[in-house]
């Protein structure tokens, strides 16, 4: 492999791990990485020129989570790197799959134990991300590159997934790549005693069951499906899980779908997600018992100790837990999900009849705002992974950033954002641009920061740093060539949101609404 460079090894290795698209920024330090492409290999990965190495990463999570393969970035030394380190956080709290690869200063000018002042040079790079990664590999020289590369991909791939930080210095990004990369070492098979499966039928059989799915269960949706209809749960899911096939498609804060979980007498959970966002700090109401059902042991000691606890493969034991449990009719209310749309709020119920008439087959991207929270949790989402919303780690300005990755798997997509989360990322309506994506930006402008305005109103104190300066947003997405519409009204905003869509090209949505935001968010969890 002479006369491939280790930039191009990294790009080749990545891409047989199924990041056939890389996202990223050129630098002084990483410039190898746009090298000339291969022209003998079948899949050759060049990065997507995005604006900020922080949309790099998300781009990469987006892309994830769509296509439940590996999401990859490139960013180069120093405040390119630290431009990453929020988007990292998500994809760790969210256990997305995604390597980011970064470029350090040239080992011909590193000196161990000194600082020195080069260029881009900071005392550690590698500590920004060491307490969020899943592991951290820094090779340095071509055989180490070659030596680590499979096993970073392998390992963010591995349930439980998160991504994985890689450093390499500068001029050996540029230098000829080492023979042939290593193989990553092959996952433990892991085999469940069949006493412990014995022990889940024997507490699932013949009693109410109430199923939640987390993301780690997204490949085995018909699995999932046919289970809880055996056991006839009702199958709530997790932010990520939404989408699941039979699901009921309203979130678990609402107290008419927490009431019929508590009410069971068993919690299964296939697949995890049982952290604080989704169980308003594990203080949604608890059956007696609790089965778990995981593809590996969890990353930390879980919150709520399980009854039993299976960990496997998880299709196989999905299975043989669908042959073993006997047949229970279903014993919650069939309209359960129709009675908690009926009761929504009236403007949140025209944004979700507008966002639900999107065509099937469109992903929905949503970001850390009011809006996003209203379809992050009721929109209608009919696959898995057609939703992406960042409330891992709830970083605001995830939406537009994601949806270029989303859109990137070849989707038509539509990113539902606020003003402020917006403004972050504003520059990517060029990437849209550059790389012809089919995304739709639907921005809510409500002036500022309605979440916060909204917890300072509850307060009964003054509005401050809320209420914010805001562009002209037809008129910014219009100077980068993105066609751009003002909606005047929310009741006209399906009829607009549809035409955009059916475009096929990038299009930036417009409407002013003041929301109330929904019972997701943390001030609402405990109202009755």
């Amino acid at each position: 492999m002479s006369d491939v460079t280790v930039a191009r090894q990294v790009l080749d290795v990545l891409a047989d791990h199924g990041a056939t698209t890389v996202f990223g920024l050129p630098g002084v330090h990483d410039l190898a990485f746009w090298g000339p492409a291969r022209a003998e290999r079948g899949t050759d990965p060049a990065p997507v020129v995005v604006r900020h190495e922080q949309t790099a990463v998300y781009a990469a999570d987006g892309w994830g989570r769509r296509s439940g393969r590996l999401g990859a970035a490139v960013v180069t030394t120093g405040p390119g790197a630290a431009n990453a380190v929020a988007a990292f956080g998500e994809a760790a709290a969210s256990h997305s799959p995604v390597v980011l690869v970064a470029s350090e200063i040239p080992a011909a000018a590193a000196r161990s134990g000194r600082f020195r002042g080069v260029l881009h040079e900071s005392r550690n790079q590698a500590a920004l991300f060491a307490p969020l990664a899943k592991a951290v590999f820094r090779p340095r020289t071509p055989e180490g590159v070659a030596a680590v590369i499979a096993e970073a991909a392998a390992t963010a791939l591995r349930h439980p997934r998160g991504p994985v930080y890689v450093d390499v210095p500068a001029d050996v990004l540029g230098r000829p790549a080492a023979a042939e990369p290593v193989a990553a070492g092959s996952e433990a098979r892991r085999t469940q005693p069949w006493a412990s499966i014995s022990g889940a039928v024997d507490l699932l059989a013949g009693r109410r069951v109430a199923v939640w799915a987390g993301a780690a269960v997204l490949d085995d949706a018909e699995a999932v499906g046919a289970l809880a209809g055996r056991l006839g749960a009702p199958l709530a899911t997790s932010f990520h899980a939404r989408g699941l096939p039979g699901s009921l498609g309203v979130p678990p804060h609402e107290p008419e779908v927490a009431a019929v979980i508590g009410d069971a007498d068993v919690l299964l959970v296939l697949g995890g997600d049982l952290d604080g966002m989704n169980t308003r700090n594990w203080t949604m109401p608890r059956p007696p018992v609790l089965v778990t059902v995981d593809p590996a042991p969890p990353a930390d000691p879980p919150e709520w100790t399980a009854d039993v606890a299976l960990t496997g493969e998880l299709r196989g034991l999905l299975r043989v837990l669908t042959e073993r449990v006997p047949a229970h009719e279903p014993w919650f209310p069939a309209d359960l999900a129709a009675r908690v749309r009926r009761g929504l709020d009236a403007d949140a119920s025209t944004l979700l009849d507008a966002v639900d008439s999107r065509p099937d087959g469109t992903a929905l991207v949503c970001d850390m705002a009011v809006a996003g929270y209203w379809a992050g949790g009721y929109a209608r989402v009919t696959e898995p992974r057609g939703l992406a919303y960042p409330v891992g780690w709830g970083t605001l300005g995830f939406g537009l950033p994601a949806a270029v990755g989303v859109a990137s798997t070849g989707v038509p997509t539509l990113v539902v954002c606020g003003d402020g989360g917006l403004v972050m990322g504003v520059g990517e309506l060029a990437t849209l641009v550059q790389e012809r994506l089919p995304v739709t930006v639907l921005v809510v402008d409500d002036g500022g920061y309605g979440m916060l305005r909204y917890d300072q109103t509850r307060a009964g104190v003054e509005h401050r740093g809320v209420d914010l300066v805001t562009p002209d947003f037809v008129a910014l997405a219009r100077a980068f060539g993105v066609e751009a519409t003002d909606v005047p009204a929310l009741d006209g905003l399906g009829e607009a949101l549809r035409k955009a869509l059916a475009t096929g090209a990038p299009h930036l949505l417009r409407v002013a609404a003041r929301l109330t935001p929904p019972r997701t968010t943390s001030p609402r969890w405990h109202e009755g």
